[in-house]
């Protein structure tokens, strides 16, 4: 593996359930890269600052609230506007599939639901490496 991806794991929303977001903090970090956890409750505004903060290269968006349809668009878009259109965003948790064209389209790179396993992901980052 080249260098350390940064990445930042964002929960964004009232979304209060934090587990799965914890979970795959702790397996991309064990897997040898640099995570930021920003801990619950947080604007779209609030993560885009936490990621230009920490010059962040990839973002994970977390949502069990059913606001990903809003909340994922608008990080992108806050992104794109803050001319950071470079960072790869993922989400992870409850996300329908028939929700998932419009996030892709919005600009997230992947989805992963439940039952994903750390290995995937870990190969979705390595992949944007090569």
């Amino acid at each position: 593996m080249e260098a350390p991806i940064r990445i930042v794991i964002a929960k964004p929303g009232l979304d209060g359930h934090d587990r799965g977001a914890k979970v795959v903090a702790r397996a991309l970090r064990d897997a040898g890269h640099e995570v930021i956890y920003t801990g619950l409750r947080r604007t779209p505004e609030q993560i885009v600052r936490i990621v230009m903060d920490e010059d962040a290269q990839v973002l994970g968006l977390s949502s069990l609230s059913g606001a990903h349809g809003f909340l994922f668009p608008r990080v992108c878009e806050l992104l794109h506007e803050a001319e950071m259109s470079d960072v790869v965003v993922f989400g992870g948790g409850i996300i329908p599939e028939s929700d998932r064209p419009a996030l892709y389209e919005a600009g997230v790179s992947a989805i992963f639901g439940p039952g994903t396993t750390s290995s995937e992901m870990v190969a979705f980052l390595e992949g944007l490496e090569a």
